[in-house]
């Protein structure tokens, strides 16, 4: 088990309040800094249990389910993005694994950006092809973590690895288009816009 970015930010937290507290001299200081470090063991502590109810959580889990999440980008991206996951389940722990394929496939289409001041000048055919890759990356990206939250939400909530379907187009946000929270929920029907 790793020690989680939580966990290794209180320790480092709960060494420098300790170290101060061994610096101090003074009584009132001596005592503000003994404060510092009960409160920063507190922080630690506590963040060790998060991090070792999630392990136990996750060990559970993977007795019943498992989500290959080591999904690499295409060597070339184009408006049609996919990320294909492999998976695998059972009903109990004593069952055989049976395993499982679902692509998700999302049509981007990428919106201008009225936060960002216009350039001074148009950019070149070059350096429009150089945005436009690193934007389809960056979605890529985003709907690689958005189709394996919902993976492990739709195991998590009990759900059946042979209801999954092959391919699912995502459905883009009613609200401007993009990804949302609900777009890669393969298993929920098309939500009504509001």
């Amino acid at each position: 088990m790793t020690v989680g970015p939580s966990v290794g930010n209180k320790l480092h937290g709960f060494q420098r309040a300790i170290a101060e507290y061994s610096k101090a001299k003074a009584h009132a200081k001596r005592e503000r800094t003994r404060q510092d470090a009960l409160y920063a063991g507190n922080d630690l502590i506590h963040a060790v249990q998060q991090m070792k109810e999630r392990f136990e959580t996750e060990r559970k889990e993977g007795e019943l389910f498992f989500i290959d999440d080591q999904i690499r980008p295409p060597f070339h991206l184009s408006k049609r993005l996919s990320v294909p996951v492999s998976f695998r389940w059972r009903a109990s722990s004593s069952a055989d694994w049976k395993h499982g394929h679902l692509t998700f496939v999302y049509d981007f289409s990428p919106q201008p950006s009225y936060t960002l001041p216009l350039p001074k000048r148009k950019p070149s055919a070059a350096q429009a092809a150089r945005d436009l890759e690193d934007s389809l990356y960056r979605e890529w990206e985003r709907l690689k973590a958005q189709a394996l939250f919902s993976m492990r939400e739709f195991f998590r909530d009990g759900g059946d690895g042979d209801a999954v379907p092959e391919v699912f187009a995502v459905r883009p946000s009613p609200h401007g288009g993009g990804l949302n929270n609900f777009s890669c929920n393969f298993w929920q029907a098309e939500r009504p816009a509001l």
